[in-house]
């Protein structure tokens, strides 16, 4: 794990450029740092950059930039391919030899016996840039969920890439714009994002999306891109034996934690106490052995609804393992906050962000550098109660009438909020304008949309409806662009800024794609039938999970008690100073005088309006943590340049 950057240019590139892209991203890879200069041609060069995080061969052997023994090939590269070894064996039997045990070298081998085509035998999380100096081409791709990041710029003559907003915005060339409209968007509804899209929430940034691959001509620099892999519809398993598939699934779960668990750096879990982290820990133990020692880290929010210590302690007492604890508080939020916002580098979507930022800090303390956690699992195998109406529309579109005269009373009886409610239609159905004036006129209303202008609110609303893909059906349809396009990108966002900002490798079991290609081969009822979010798991956990985790029917999701920070005096005061200064009041998009209503609201005991406030108070604090330093930067690097 770690931070790659790298400038394709006029010669010569001041080695600042680069020198600042990697220092911005330092706490990436504390353990070693590395540039190669290579000359294109009279008037070009290429200046590739690297900040290592040692995981695998922590000899100098496994440093980067790495080139190959010809000189040919160089590659700085970010992630971690889990199945390398395998690889490696294939190309050993192929007559390659290694100078090395890590698995970079792996990838450059696997490209020059491969091609593009190496992208398909990996299993991993990873971003690279790839330089062949014979084919003037940079080689550039990201993992299929997107685990890691790869962020890049076209300017006047230069391509640019990195890890990280903040390094890839060191270089002077590439303009400091924001996005406001992608900013509003992504705080009324996370499932528009800041992550879905190629384009970015910086004007002149853009991203690969999760499964492609790029080549840049170095000398024109005209580039494809391409999608290397996707979820395919087929043909699905409908007559499959129900216990051979939840065996199947069981098999594949616990080959995908074996490989997460290769490092030659101490490994440990994060343990919420929830389905997916605890099923993982589970699985350590059965692989490790009962002797072996093994770590888990778990936020605990005492005397609050938010605290699943009693689950998590479950798991604890079953596996044996050695857990330890960390508190995020309100307090510690505030005092955290600058440095919280400058790492994460983009708006966060709750404190559930900060407290998955505290657990790592806790990891850091104790010495464990990588960590597999359950993130993935919800979107992928339908995790989430509202699946259900999307679930019921399957089964109805399958004409599994049966099915679904008897499951449908189960599910209200076991989730009532999981079909949309009739009421929320009625006040839905009145207009948006009517609506909006209300709540300005009587200080009503939770909506986001009510704090912001009438036109510019209108704008905000309007969303895209959901795609449908050919051959999947309402839920597979869902849980695909989930996982894919929507929310877990986002996710897969913050846990890379967070555990990084840490020094912490975190690695996800439930997002190996073999799982996924298992997972959209399953009738719906496999997933969500029996009244069961994650049926697939929780059946093929069995005799593995303690069952008062597997039976374990609400959904808690892992946050602090964030309403409950609002009896905080001195947060109140923060939040109040925030939506107060100037710039706030003057933005052209807000309505000031809404939000200071709403703060009264709280201060009267309306708690819950405070998820709401949570929005514009981070998008504030970004702005003073995160692009105020780097206008300063910027500034600071374009007269130099000058």
């Amino acid at each position: 794990m770690c931070g790659i950057a790298g400038i394709v240019g006029s010669r010569p590139i001041p080695s600042r450029w680069l020198d600042a892209m990697l220092s911005v991203q330092r706490h990436r890879g504390p353990d070693g740092g590395g540039q190669w200069q290579g000359l294109i041609s009279s008037d070009r060069e290429l200046l590739l950059g690297h900040r290592r995080l040692s995981i695998l061969d922590l000899s100098d052997a496994g440093a980067q930039p790495m080139a190959d023994a010809t000189g040919r090939f160089v590659i700085t590269y970010n992630g971690e391919i889990y199945n390398y070894i395998e690889i490696r064996q294939e190309l050993h039997g192929l007559g390659v030899s290694f100078r090395s045990h890590s698995d970079t070298e792996v990838v450059v081998e696997a490209y020059k016996q491969w091609g593009a085509s190496c992208l398909d035998r990996f299993n991993g999380m990873f971003a690279f840039a790839l330089y062949d100096s014979v084919r003037g081409v940079l080689f550039c791709a990201r993992d299929r969920y997107g685990e890691k990041p790869f962020l890049f710029s076209f300017g006047k003559g230069f391509f640019a890439f990195a890890s990280e907003y903040k390094a890839l915005l060191q270089h002077p060339g590439i303009p400091l714009e924001v996005d406001e409209w992608r900013l509003l968007r992504a705080a009324h509804n996370a499932s528009t994002g800041l992550d879905a899209d190629r384009q970015t929430v910086f004007k002149t940034v853009e991203q690969l999306l999760p499964g492609e691959a790029m080549e840049v001509d170095v000398k024109t620099l005209q580039h494809r891109i391409w999608r290397y892999w996707q979820i395919q519809a087929g043909p699905l398993r409908e007559d499959a034996n129900e216990q051979e598939v939840f065996a199947e699934f069981r098999e594949l779960l616990t080959d995908a934690v074996r490989l997460r668990l290769r490092s030659d750096v101490p490994v440990g879990s994060c343990l919420s106490g929830g389905l997916d982290s605890s099923a993982i820990v589970c699985i350590v133990r059965k692989l490790l052995g009962d002797d072996a020692p093994y770590n888990t880290f778990t936020g605990r929010f005492p005397g609050t609804p938010a605290d699943e210590w009693s689950y998590a302690e479950q798991v604890v007492e079953a596996t044996g393992v050695r857990s330890h604890v960390t508190e995020p508080t309100v307090a510690r939020f505030m005092a955290e906050l600058p440095q919280f916002m400058w790492y994460n580098e983009l708006p966060v979507g709750s404190s559930s962000q900060f407290a998955q930022w505290c657990v790592f800090e806790l990891a850091k303390e104790h010495g464990v550098t990588v960590l597999l956690d359950g993130q993935g699992a919800d979107e992928t195998l339908g995790g989430y109660e509202q699946y259900f109406a999307l679930y019921v529309e399957a089964l109805r579109e399958w004409g599994d009438t049966a099915r679904l005269a008897e499951e449908l009373p189960k599910i209200r009886a076991r989730y009532p909020l999981a079909l949309t409610p009739a009421a929320r239609g009625l006040r839905d159905r009145l207009p948006f304008r009517f609506r909006h004036w209300l709540s300005n006129r009587f200080g009503i209303g939770s909506s986001l949309l009510y704090g912001l202008g009438a036109d510019v609110a209108e704008r905000v609303a309007r969303q895209n409806a959901l795609l449908r893909k050919p051959g999947l059906d309402p839920l597979a349809n869902a849980l695909e662009q989930d996982s894919f396009g929507r929310y877990l990108t986002t996710l897969l966002r913050y846990g890379d800024r967070n555990s990084m900002a840490h020094s912490r490798e975190v690695r996800l079991p439930f997002c190996d794609h073999r799982i996924a290609e298992f997972v959209f081969r399953l009738p719906p009822q496999l997933l969500m039938g029996e009244v069961q979010t994650k049926r697939l798991l929780r059946e093929s956990m069995r005799g593995i999970l303690p069952e008062g985790i597997r039976t374990r029917w609400n959904k808690q999701g892992f946050r602090p008690p964030q309403d409950l920070w609002f009896q905080s005096p001195a947060f109140l005061r923060l939040v109040h100073d925030t939506l107060g200064s100037r710039s706030f009041r003057e933005s052209p998009y807000w309505i000031s005088g809404w939000w200071q209503k709403a703060l009264e609201r709280v201060e009267q005991g309306q708690l819950g309006l405070g998820w709401t406030i949570w929005h514009p108070f981070i998008l504030e604090q970004w702005r003073r943590a995160l692009l105020g330093p780097l206008q300063a930067q910027h500034g600071q690097a374009r007269r130099a340049a000058a």
